[in-house]
């Protein structure tokens, strides 16, 4: 087969060599004959080298000259009138000094200054003094006239990562046990005066760093006493009270949102030492000596955390305390709340639960009703309570807050008249045990610093172990208040108190209006309708005037039994700063 395409081959091949002789030519030659020029001009070859030419190709500049035309013009100039510039400082202008003095019925006076630093990175320092008094008398009761003098010091040094401070304070209270109808009693024989005077002192760190420590440590003293005897030898027979605490907190916070990270801790010690007389002697054959010294120890840690988006918050905590007395007592109380926030804080219903041991002092009780006798037992009250409401904003001028509260207090202080020491115009302290249900709400209007009004409800219901009611405590409490400012320089202010439901307990069943209910006879002190006005006229920026009547209503009504209140008081005077 190969043999055959071989031969094929070479038979082709021989076949193309010799056409060119069969057709007259010579071999290697070829012509062409055609009737139009075939020829090809010579070739020249170009010795040059291509290169590329990088060149910056320019735009011509076009000139327009403009056309010159001349226009005939005239103005006439107007005058302006000067601008009126009024400077106001960024920072409104702070003044070191504010006082006030005014006069009013029943020969009352009033006089009270401040006096403090003004703006400053680093020092802050003050001092202020009031004194009100008045020397008139409730018709048809025994003398009730009464003076207070006040006067406070503090002043703190901030550094960057630290701060410390201190103050200072004394009062001087007089009054009269006016407590009786007998306008032509001895003033000497039913005065009374408290003085109290003390200091406190803290160191408090604030460092940058969120995962340090923080901490405050604090000191503070009071001393405490009431009125000294005419005769020497009856100067250890009153109140006298010593309290010492030593007071810190110690807080730690962190970014993350664990259990554990927003931990604050207070740790407080509180000495009180209370003296009436002379221990284990008795100066009649009822009035005993009494000698209290009392410590407290208190250990309150809280923590916070925040959840759904820190919509729902809880603090989880408690409390424990050693009440250190006759005997040695320890108690815990728990601290718990979980509240959370609907429609962006429009609407926040919470409910809780809070305890603690309230350490008693003569100073408290005598702040509360300054008609008590010296010779009382000092007793520590225990607190509980559960609460739940809701709170909120219903319009960006109102919010209110409504909630129901359950409390216990145990060795709660309640004030009866005291007919063993004294004629009934002084009072006594009795610890009863007391269960409290409330139902309070609130609602505020506040339209910037224009008007400002408060409406204030609550109803209470007691239920004591001891007693059939829980004396001079009302059952109805309704507190409006109110502000207007009209353009900074006239400004208003009403507030009226209504309670009602109130009653004391009497030892004279022949008293008007007295009751009798498990075997203790009572009576109610009847309904206490307030109504307060004031007024302030700001003549300049540094001098005002200003007005008050009080109770309007003419209303003497009774904060205790047997006290009645002044029924009307008017009192008027000015305020300036230098």
């Amino acid at each position: 087969m190969n043999k055959h395409v071989v031969l094929f081959l070479s038979a082709i091949t021989s076949v193309f060599f010799t056409l060119p002789t069969a057709f007259g030519q010579k071999e290697g030659d070829v012509n062409i004959v055609t009737s139009s020029d075939r020829s090809i001009a010579p070739a020249s070859r170009i010795y040059l080298r291509p290169t590329m030419i990088d060149t910056a190709i320019t735009s011509p500049v076009l000139v327009y000259p403009l056309l010159v035309l001349k226009e005939e013009t005239s103005f006439e100039v107007e005058g302006i009138e000067p601008a009126n510039i009024r400077h106001r400082p960024q920072l409104t202008q702070l003044y070191n000094g504010y006082a006030k003095v005014g006069g009013g019925s029943r020969l009352m006076g009033l006089g009270e200054v401040y006096y403090n630093s003004t703006r400053s990175r680093k020092f802050n320092w003050g001092a202020h003094a009031l004194h009100h008094s008045e020397w008139g008398q409730i018709s048809d009761y025994a003398p009730s006239q009464y003076d207070k003098t006040s006067v406070k010091a503090f002043g703190k040094v901030e550094e960057s990562r630290f701060s410390y401070g201190g103050g200072a304070h004394y009062l001087n209270q007089g009054l009269h046990y006016y407590g009786f109808k007998n306008p032509d009693a001895d003033r000497d024989s039913i005065k009374q005066r408290y003085q109290s005077f003390g200091f406190n002192a803290f160191y408090d760190s604030h460092k940058k760093d969120s995962a340090m420590l923080n901490y405050r440590i604090g000191i503070e003293y009071d001393n405490f006493s009431d009125r000294k005897p005419e005769i020497d030898s009856l100067e250890d027979w009153r109140g006298k009270e010593n309290y010492f605490g030593v007071k810190t907190s110690w807080q730690y916070n962190t970014s993350s949102n664990v259990l554990l990270s927003n931990l604050r801790a207070d740790l407080n010690v509180g000495y009180n030492g209370y003296k009436y007389g002379i221990g284990d002697t008795s100066i009649s054959l009822l009035d005993t000596g009494i000698v209290s010294k009392n410590t407290v120890i208190q250990l309150r840690p809280v923590t916070s955390f925040y959840g759904m988006n820190e919509k729902l918050k809880f603090k989880v905590g408690g409390e424990f305390a050693l009440d250190i007395h006759d005997e040695t007592k320890a108690s815990l109380y728990p601290i718990a709340e979980v509240r959370y926030s609907l429609f962006n804080d429009i609407f926040i219903p919470y409910a809780g639960v809070e305890g603690g041991l309230h350490q008693q002092r003569f100073a408290h009780l005598a702040g509360v009703n300054e008609f008590i006798g010296s010779n009382n037992q000092i007793k520590n009250e225990s607190r509980y309570e559960f609460h739940f409401g809701i709170k909120g904003t219903l319009t960006s001028r109102i919010s209110f807050n409504a909630n129901v509260a359950f409390k216990n207090w145990r060795n709660h202080a309640l004030f009866t008249n005291d007919t063993i020491y004294s004629s009934g115009n002084q009072f006594r302290v009795e610890y009863d045990t007391i269960s409290v249900t409330t139902i309070s709400g609130s609602i505020s209007y506040q339209q910037n610093e224009k008007l400002k009004i408060d409406v204030i409800g609550r109803f209470n219901t007691y239920a004591a172990n001891n007693n059939p009611y829980a004396w001079n405590l009302p059952q109805v409490e309704l507190i409006t208040r109110g502000a207007y400012n009209i353009a900074d320089k006239l400004i208003a202010k009403v507030d009226f108190t209504l309670k009602t439901g109130a009653k004391a307990r009497v030892f004279d069943p022949t008293v008007e209006g007295a009751e009798l209910e498990d075997g203790i006879y009572y009576r109610s002190l009847g309904p206490i309708a307030d109504l307060n006005i004031g007024a302030e006229f700001r003549y300049t920026k540094r001098l005002s005037i200003f007005a008050n009547f009080n109770n309007v209503a003419a209303q003497s009504y009774q904060r205790w039994n047997g006290y009645p209140v002044n029924a009307f008081q008017f009192m008027a005077g000015l305020t300036f700063r230098f």
